[in-house]
């Protein structure tokens, strides 16, 4: 996952966007899975449920064009060491941005509010997985980097907010996925042991958190991670293409 504002999580980068040739992945299931094996599962949300990784590796780029700025090629690359709060400081320096710091972060809100609230679309087979989830008694939560101002939104457009018992996201936790705290304190909101719970990701580093607190994680490909596939699938239980494999 690239930059977010703080207090947002930071994994990846420049490198997500090389890999594999036109983005190609080979089917390889990592073994099959019964999703009436597990009492509780938690999902990520960029990535995941969301089609909406895109708009975090353009965002950047986009305000500055709003202002009438061409951004620089590796402007990402530039902002991966950054913190959220340091970004104005450094649009204010590198392209001589007149606007305070708050009128710069609710400028590039504003953007992700556009995107969340009316376009981020469900990946492939996630209404059907969760639709099956509910029908076998399965509890269910969302563990997000992203702010909850954003993620209700976009969850009860897709039509899929009702599905979830709560939304857990690591701004109210003061956590990050770097930690496994947050599918703890989820596991536990849902009732369920750790190795009854199922957590369903896109992100290497989410997963290996995850995994260290003894979590079996369901990994689900996204073209953003396409060059850490091979880690992806030594890491996690189960892996994916597209969620709605995950029914058989």
């Amino acid at each position: 996952m690239g930059w977010r504002f703080a207090p947002f999580a930071l994994e990846g980068g420049a490198a997500k966007r090389r890999g594999l040739c036109a983005g190609v992945v080979k089917k390889r299931r990592i073994k099959s899975i019964k999703l009436t094996d597990y009492k509780a599962a938690i999902f990520d949300l960029d990535g995941t449920l969301l089609d909406s990784m895109p708009i975090w590796e353009s965002v950047a780029a986009d305000y500055l064009k709003t202002r009438g700025i061409t951004p620089k090629a590796n402007i990402n690359e530039e902002l991966i060491a950054l913190g959220g709060h340091e970004i104005p400081e450094y649009f204010q320096t590198e392209y001589g941005l007149r606007e305070t710091a708050e009128a710069i972060h609710r400028g590039m809100y504003e953007l992700l509010e556009a995107f969340y609230f009316y376009k981020a679309p469900l990946k492939n087979g996630v209404a059907a997985v969760l639709s099956t989830l509910r029908e076998n008694g399965v509890k269910m939560c969302v563990a997000t980097a992203t702010d909850r101002w954003l993620v209700e939104p976009a969850l009860e457009r897709c039509g899929i907010l009702e599905y979830f018992a709560r939304i857990f996201t690591c701004g109210e936790e003061e956590t990050s996925k770097s930690s496994p705290d947050i599918y703890i304190r989820a596991a536990d909101f849902l009732g369920a042991e750790i190795t009854d719970t199922l957590i369903v990701e896109d992100a290497l580093y989410a997963m290996k958190s995850a995994k260290r607190a003894g979590f079996p994680v369901a990994a689900v490909y996204d073209r953003s991670a396409r060059d850490k596939q091979d880690e992806i699938k030594a890491v996690s239980d189960y892996y994916f293409v597209s969620m709605d494999e995950m029914l058989g």
